[in-house]
């Protein structure tokens, strides 16, 4: 029955923009819903295969990020609004992210040499060893949620959707601040 339900909307949703937009209008709206919920799945799918050692998706995110910056060899720590802007987050949700991670003792904050108001954010050895060890297992469940396309079509939607990335990010959006923040910060996609 929630099938039909949801094919139902679909249909009135599709006769309504006929009627108020142009027909190539309807192709944005349809790739905002899809993408809004693969990115659900994707996240939802990496929170589940986390949660036996205590981490979400964003909080391994977080950690990752930390990894690849030690690996550049920034040891002395990253910002909390450098790692907000590029995990697309907000400062309090990246701050909340972070206190967590504190409580589980996988990264240490240490106040910035340079801004005794401002943080540092480090690995712990904890942290360390802990995205080591798991990273191999969940990287390897994130490709597998794409099983069902070919390795052509994977290589094709991924470059799709670095191309639509980077035309998001170079666009003006001018509605939505957020938009032009975080465009300014997808460098290199």
């Amino acid at each position: 029955m929630e099938r039909e339900q949801f094919m139902q909307w679909k249909r009135a949703a599709h006769e309504l923009m006929r009627e108020i937009a142009a027909p190539a209008d309807e192709a944005g709206l349809e790739m905002a819903r899809l993408l809004r919920i693969a990115g659900k799945l994707y996240e939802a799918a990496g929170d589940e295969q986390l949660h036996d050692v205590g981490l979400s998706e964003p909080r391994f995110g977080l950690l990752f990020w930390l990894l690849v910056e030690e690996r550049l060899g920034n040891t002395a720590g990253i910002s909390p609004t450098f790692l907000s802007r590029h995990q697309s987050v907000s400062k309090n949700t990246v701050s909340a992210l972070l206190r967590g991670l504190e409580e589980q003792g996988l990264i240490e904050r240490a106040i910035d040499p340079d801004d005794k108001r401002a943080f540092r954010i480090r690995l712990s050895e904890a942290g360390r060893e802990l995205v080591r060890e798991v990273a191999p297992t969940h990287l390897t469940c994130l490709s597998q949620l794409a099983s069902g396309l070919t390795p052509e079509e994977r290589a094709q939607l991924l470059a799709l959707l670095g191309k639509l990335v980077r035309s998001l990010a170079g666009k003006r959006m001018r509605s939505c601040a957020d938009h032009r923040a975080l465009g300014a910060h997808l460098i290199g996609l």
